[in-house]
């Protein structure tokens, strides 16, 4: 008995709008008169073939094609094993498979409630497409969240991108569509089709949980094979979950791999690439770790990854996600941690991505005074929806865990935390409260801290936050939003304004070096110089310091000298370490060329010295976070805008850091100093090794005389360089 060509839910499978395909397609009971138990009904839509069969007990049963469209069934009492198998013909061509509508759900009712609620923190095993064996079947499984859609498909190259052939199965109020589809492998090039339930619009949409994309301008994600990388990195995290981080030397290479360095050709490093030259570089450089900008996939270079439409997908500009591995790996075997840039505040507007995923606003706000950047042109997330939580909370689980990465730079955090960031007044929509506060995004953020402390012990978290918003870097338990460490952007703003000011006219701003101690421990900081001040006519950070040549770069080392010796970690973005002329340019290459000159090699020269004495010296790194790890010798010198501080560790050891932000050399400087002895000089940032004059102190040791002098007991008389910082050390 065929079917009826007018029963509407054919008419749905062959218009592609049928909600639950299940239902209808696959092995059925036939409702019949006589009520016969073991008669049965197959039903299968195969539009592109011209014959099908059906693998029984018995044998091979022939399908009948009871619609010209490409409707085929099949019914009788003969005993079919699930998953149905098929023999298909198609372009003269013959191939046996399996009915994708004959398996069982791939998902258990606790993925799907977790999900629900924002608990699922490995949704990225859940969600997207996963290779499996199914019912001794291999294949792939789809998973996508679209609780708006009246129908979902996946299509690819392996259905001739055709959303009428693997509808999915729909999951309920939970808004999770799912098909198991036979006898794909990885390599293939696949998305969604949504048809969006209310306007019947269709949308091709990439997987947001892809972990590969194919090359632009294509958006297809690539279905990817199981991570079996063999990772040689144990010793590395064995002894990150036992160090001390708030007690250890952090001192940070900001990097963008696509402009660090270029081959002959002008063309990108690969991962494996990068791992041999730039981890040998940051090496020699003497830095802990590498803060890379994100490198999730984005389709727009000049977005230098900010605009991310790939949370999920390692960037394949530079490699596949084993290449990343690798890279990580060799990171690690060198003792070098790496710092991700993670962008969990904004995602772009690009249509075939996450903007209105589901042709509504899913992923963002509907209002776009909750939901737009309108400086950025950029959606923002919709942190108090569980499901996009939970999208975000494993974004970073899963960096953190299949990458081994070592901590988050969480970028923006500012533009989370307030909704009336960068906005009119009547342009924002306050809380429940009245208040301009995020609340979702705060609990988002809260919820995100716990995650990564409780399951990467030893991985960090680093907040990009430019606000006086109170323990940003403390404890939950304790009122914080539990980052481990924020950015010190008041330093960077206030250290910049100050050095770009011609020496003549720094005694009168000599507070901007002083004022930062004043709130240094509130927070656990960082003090960066990042790639947001060398670029957009900000100049470079050479090209910031006033007066002639040898100013320029004298200045450079000097403020570098500061920002080593200042209480707070260190991030330097790439370039700085050798004085890097123009701004940073993202599609071109670092001017490695200018290593070969003398002032620009001295710059490198004392950055390395610089870097390994920061890590040698516990008293500069061991109580950063701490007002015991400071003290200052004098901070009133503005008339000769000279700072001078001691650093101390826990073990009593100190040095002495003395400044001299003038280019006029100031000779028999009395310094007044926490002990008596003998002290020597062991950096100089005005050595003619460096690029300098070579005035100072070096080879002489430097007497204590019982000369009160700066409210202490013991001084000492030294030479002061001209734009210069010295670092002095008891014998």
């Amino acid at each position: 008995m065929a079917i009826d060509q007018q029963n509407p839910q054919l008419n749905l499978i062959l218009d592609s709008k049928h909600h639950d395909p299940f239902s209808f397609l696959g092995l059925h009971p036939l409702n019949n008169e006589k009520k016969t138990k073991s008669l049965k009904s197959f039903r299968a839509f195969l539009p592109y073939a011209s014959a099908a069969s059906l693998k029984t007990k018995s044998g091979w049963q022939t399908l009948q094609k009871t619609h010209d469209h490409g409707f085929f069934e099949w019914q009788g009492s003969d005993v079919v094993k699930l998953p149905c198998k098929l023999s298909i013909t198609q372009d003269n061509r013959t191939v046996e498979t399996y009915d994708p509508y004959s398996f069982i759900s791939l998902l258990s009712k606790d993925e799907l409630h977790l999900f629900g609620e924002g608990n699922l923190k490995e949704a990225y095993k859940t969600m997207g497409a996963h290779l499996c064996v199914h019912q001794g079947v291999s294949g792939a499984k789809f998973v996508v969240w679209a609780p708006n859609a009246e129908r979902v498909s996946v299509i690819g190259d392996f259905n001739q991108w055709d959303g009428r052939i693997h509808s999915m199965r729909n999951h309920g109020s939970s808004g999770i569509w799912e098909i198991f589809i036979p006898g794909i492998s990885d390599g293939s090039l696949y998305k969604f089709e949504i048809r969006q339930r209310d306007s019947g619009r269709i949308l091709i949409k990439t997987d947001p949980y892809g972990f590969s994309f194919e090359n632009l301008p294509g958006t297809a994600a690539i279905i990817s094979p199981a991570n079996e990388y063999k990772w040689q990195d144990q010793a590395w995290l064995k002894l990150r979950k036992k160090t001390e981080w708030l007690h250890s030397p952090f001192n940070c290479y900001e990097v963008h791999l696509g402009s660090w360095k270029r081959n002959a050709e002008g063309k990108f490093l690969n991962y494996r690439e990068l791992a041999d030259q730039l981890i040998n570089y940051v090496k020699e450089m003497g830095y802990t770790h590498i803060e890379l900008m994100p490198v999730s996939e984005h389709p727009l270079n000049e977005s230098w990854g900010y605009q991310t439409t790939g949370y999920f997908g390692v960037t394949n500009r530079y490699g596949t996600p084993n290449d990343f591995r690798y890279f990580v790996d060799c990171c690690h075997q060198a003792n070098i941690g790496v710092i991700l840039d993670w962008v969990p505040g904004h995602f772009p507007k690009d249509d075939w991505a996450l903007a209105r995923f589901d042709g509504t606003a899913l992923y963002e706000h509907e209002d776009p005074r909750l939901g737009e950047h309108q400086d950025w042109g950029t959606y923002i997330f919709n942190y108090g929806r569980n499901e996009v939580r939970n999208f975000l909370i494993a974004n970073a689980h899963f960096w953190l865990n299949e990458f081994h990465i070592d901590g988050l730079r969480v970028d923006a955090v500012a533009s989370m935390l307030y909704l009336d960031y960068s906005r009119k007044p009547n342009e924002w929509l306050p809380n429940k409260f009245g208040g301009r506060e995020n609340l979702e995004a705060i609990e988002f953020l809260k919820q995100l801290n716990i995650m990564v402390h409780q399951d990467f012990p030893g991985a960090l978290t680093i907040a990009e936050e430019s606000t006086a918003w109170p323990m940003i870097s403390r404890p939950i338990y304790s009122g914080g939003l539990g980052f481990s460490m924020k950015w010190n952007m008041g330093w960077m703003n206030d250290t910049l304004s100050y050095i770009e000011k011609d020496p003549i006219h720094r005694s009168y701003n000599h507070n901007n070096l002083t004022f930062g101690q004043l709130y240094a421990y509130t927070e656990n900081f960082v003090l960066p110089f990042s790639h947001d001040e060398v670029v957009h006519g900000k100049h470079s950070l050479l090209d910031k310091m006033p007066g002639d040549a040898w100013q320029k770069f004298a200045n450079l080392r000097l403020i570098i000298t500061h920002q080593i010796c200042s209480p707070g970690k260190k991030l330097n973005f790439m370039g700085n370490e050798f004085g890097q002329g123009r701004e940073w340019n993202v599609n071109v290459s670092l001017d490695w060329h200018l290593m070969k000159e003398h002032w620009h090699q001295g710059v490198n020269l004392a950055v390395q010295d610089l870097n390994k004495l920061y890590k040698k010296l516990p008293s500069l790194y061991d109580l950063d976070f701490q007002p015991q790890g400071f003290e200052w010798i004098d901070c009133q010198d503005s008339d000769q805008s000279v700072l001078s501080y001691i650093r101390r560790s826990r073990d009593g050891s100190f040095v002495i850091v003395v400044l001299n932000f003038t280019p006029v050399p100031r000779y028999q400087y009395r310094l007044g100093v926490p002990q008596a002895g003998t002290y020597q000089e062991i950096f100089n940032s005005d050595a003619e090794y460096y690029g300098g004059s070579n005035l100072g102190n070096c080879g002489t040791n430097i007497d204590t005389e019982k000369i009160g002098w700066m409210g202490r007991s013991e001084s000492i008389s030294i030479t002061l360089p001209p734009l210069a910082g010295l670092i002095l050390q008891i014998k």
